[in-house]
């Protein structure tokens, strides 16, 4: 760890910069397994929180970080845990701008998940609160997941061409208290994002709807 730096707070606080941009930073995390529908949930909800809340919102796609951020990360144990840490660090810089992060990885590791919550939930040097953090458990049986399978990562998986893969040989640890539990076998898209902007409004971390003209 460096050792030979210094926090730099900004001049800007956290309930300052809320006020003048109308709206509050938090991270929706998203996870569940491979094929559970996290991409397409995220990308309809950041599409519905710019276009019909007029909120900032942004989406942090599993796949799309690995290409940049955390292309020299595989899927080790160790790897997994790292891709984690540095979203959650990145999810977190985006809330404090006042901006909803959207995060869809499987975040298979439940300790890790705890970690990036209390990374977003400890206040910051010179605030007095820390960030909100809504973990959404987007659920499927590995059976539809593998009906699913898109990308013919199961297949793979059970022929032993994909090593350490998440609900076949590495474990997936759900969830125990999510804020949101999105059953996902059985519903549409749709009807997903309705329930997590359902729970935004309900608590206060939207403004209100812009009214029809």
């Amino acid at each position: 760890m460096s050792t030979n730096i210094t926090y730099h707070a900004s001049a800007v606080t956290r309930d300052e910069r809320a006020q003048l941009r109308n709206q509050r930073g938090l991270t929706i995390w998203l996870t569940g397994l491979s094929a559970s529908g996290k991409s397409t949930i995220a990308v309809e909800l950041e599409h519905q929180l710019l276009r019909d809340r007029k909120v900032a919102a942004y989406r942090l796609d599993g796949d799309n970080i690995r290409f940049g951020l955390n292309k020299d990360l595989g899927f080790s144990e160790k790897d997994r845990n790292e891709n984690i840490r540095r979203i959650a660090e990145v999810a977190k810089l985006f809330a404090d701008s006042a901006c909803v992060a959207i995060t869809s990885f499987i975040s298979p590791y439940r300790a890790d998940r705890d970690q990036a919550r209390q990374l977003h939930e400890a206040p910051a040097q010179g605030e007095s609160t820390g960030l909100p953090f809504v973990e959404v458990y987007i659920d499927v049986p590995i059976e539809v997941a593998e009906q699913r399978d898109p990308k013919g990562l199961y297949k793979k998986a059970r022929e032993g061409v994909i090593k350490e893969f998440t609900g076949i040989s590495a474990p997936y640890e759900a969830p125990i208290k999510p804020e949101i539990h999105i059953r996902n076998d059985g519903i549409s898209v749709q009807e997903a994002v309705r329930q997590i902007i359902a729970y935004l409004d309900e608590n206060g971390y939207l403004p209100p709807a812009p009214k029809a003209e």
